[in-house]
C-alpha cells in the first residue's frame, strides 16, 4: 500500500468516526437552572430532575458548535415542563403520553455574547404543541427537538 493511499484511506476512516477536527471553532454556551424545584415538570424526583437537568444542559451546550467562535450564550433556565404525564399504573410511574394538553414547555431568559458586547437577549417560552407528529426514540426526544429548532431558528447563522 503506497503512502498517499494510507493517507487517504486513513483520513476516510477518521472522517466516518469524527476524529477529525471541526472545520471551524465553536462558540460558548452556559446553562443555569433557577428553581429547579419548583418547575411544572422535570421529573418524579430530584434524582429525575437531575438527570434531565444534566441530560438537556449537555444538549444545549452541544448545540453551542452552531455558534461562530468567540460568542457565548448565557442561559437561564426558569421552567420546564415536560412532554406526557405521570400516571400510577399498578405499583409503577409511567409518562404517559397522549398528544393533548401534555406537550414539552420550557421557560428560559438568554444573552448572547462576544468581545463584551450583548448581541441578543430576551426571555422565550418554548412549545411543542404537536409533539407527537415525528417518532423520537431518544431519551428527553421531543424536548430535545423543541430546544433545537428555537437554537437553530434563533442563533444559527444563515
Amino acid at each position: 500500500m503506497t503512502t498517499l493511499t494510507r493517507n487517504l484511506l486513513t483520513a476516510a476512516v477518521c472522517a466516518c468516526c469524527g476524529a477529525l477536527p471541526q472545520a471551524r471553532a465553536a462558540g460558548l454556551v452556559e446553562v443555569q437552572w433557577s428553581g429547579s424545584a419548583s418547575y411544572r415538570d422535570a421529573g418524579r424526583s430530584a434524582a429525575d430532575r437531575e438527570r434531565v437537568m444534566q441530560a438537556l444542559g449537555a444538549h444545549f451546550r452541544q448545540l453551542g458548535r452552531l455558534l461562530p467562535s468567540g460568542q457565548t450564550l448565557k442561559l437561564e433556565v426558569t421552567d420546564l415542563d415536560l412532554a406526557g404525564e405521570i400516571e400510577a399504573v399498578a405499583w409503577h410511574q409511567l409518562r404517559v403520553l397522549r398528544g393533548r394538553a401534555d406537550w414539552p414547555q420550557l421557560s428560559l431568559r438568554y444573552t448572547l455574547s462576544a468581545g463584551g458586547s450583548t448581541l441578543k437577549s430576551g426571555e422565550v417560552r418554548l412549545s411543542d404543541m404537536n409533539y407527537l407528529s415525528s417518532a423520537r426514540q431518544d431519551d428527553l426526544g421531543y424536548e430535545k427537538r423543541m430546544v433545537e429548532q428555537w437554537f437553530r431558528a434563533e442563533f444559527a447563522p444563515h
